[in-house]
């Protein structure tokens, strides 16, 4: 509990979280606004829209996890942590737990945020989360929030570098797992396999929560074959597994 609340102290403390957690709400509400606020008859509203631009504030938080891990060894505060906890599993665990409760948390008050703002710019739209696909697509963002943020927090700990680990995040979730697509013959079907791909599947599962349209009419669906619930174990053990070889590598190298 020490640990925790020391680790919850040195997060708070900083400006990097306050403001990523703004950036988060600001730019996925107003991209929903946006998709919301042009709809028309032919391309309605859905519980799936509101969710649209939820990747958008995934990017956001991975740079808020990098952040709290590449600061403390740009600024030495990680030797200090490990001189004050020899455990330095235990330290990053500490550390993992804190900044995915926080991105737990940022998610769910973004996609709700982005949910009731969709109710409020189209009352008569159909937005009442009446089944389990309704409710994975809005809470389910803050659980591959918090996914997403032991992903980044253990790539700090690999690269260390807040350039190399922020760049690295981002140029792979916005751009390389889309160009494996580009490989002929393999590269569908590598890019099934692949980790945010697997996690949209669990958000928009077999768009059920787009009122049964076509992803060429609305919310881009994964091409992953997985269940729902079986893309979120896949995401969760991919997250556990970088966070293994993080813990691993630290403790053998100089901090």
């Amino acid at each position: 509990m020490t640990l925790l609340a020391v680790e919850r102290i040195k997060l708070l403390t900083t400006r990097s979280p306050w403001w990523c957690a703004l950036i988060t709400l600001v730019v996925t509400s107003g991209f929903t606004a946006l998709v919301v606020g042009t709809a028309n008859d032919q391309f309605p509203v859905t519980v799936a829209t509101t969710q649209f631009s939820y990747s958008f504030g995934l990017a956001v938080i991975m740079v808020l996890a990098a952040l709290a891990v590449t600061t403390e060894y740009r600024f030495g505060t990680i030797r200090t942590t490990f001189q004050a906890v020899p455990n330095r599993g235990s330290a990053l665990l500490a550390k993992t737990g804190v900044i995915a409760t926080l991105a737990l948390v940022i998610g769910e008050i973004t996609a709700f945020a982005c949910w009731g703002l969709a109710t409020l710019l189209q009352p008569t739209a159909d937005l009442a989360l009446n089944s389990g696909a309704d409710w994975i697509n809005v809470a389910g963002v803050g659980v591959i929030y918090a996914l997403a943020a032991v992903i980044a927090v253990a790539v700090g700990v690999l690269v260390r570098h807040s350039a190399g680990a922020i760049s690295l995040l981002l140029i792979y979730n916005l751009a390389i797992e889309q160009l494996v697509q580009l490989i002929p013959n393999a590269g569908p079907k590598i890019y099934e396999w692949l980790p945010f791909n697997v996690a949209h599947k669990f958000i928009t599962g077999d768009g059920a929560s787009n009122a049964g349209r076509s992803s060429e009419a609305g919310v881009p669906l994964s091409t992953s074959t997985l269940s729902a619930g079986w893309a979120l174990a896949y995401f969760a053990a991919f997250a556990a597994v970088m966070l293994a070889i993080a813990i691993t590598t630290a403790k053998k190298r100089d901090a």
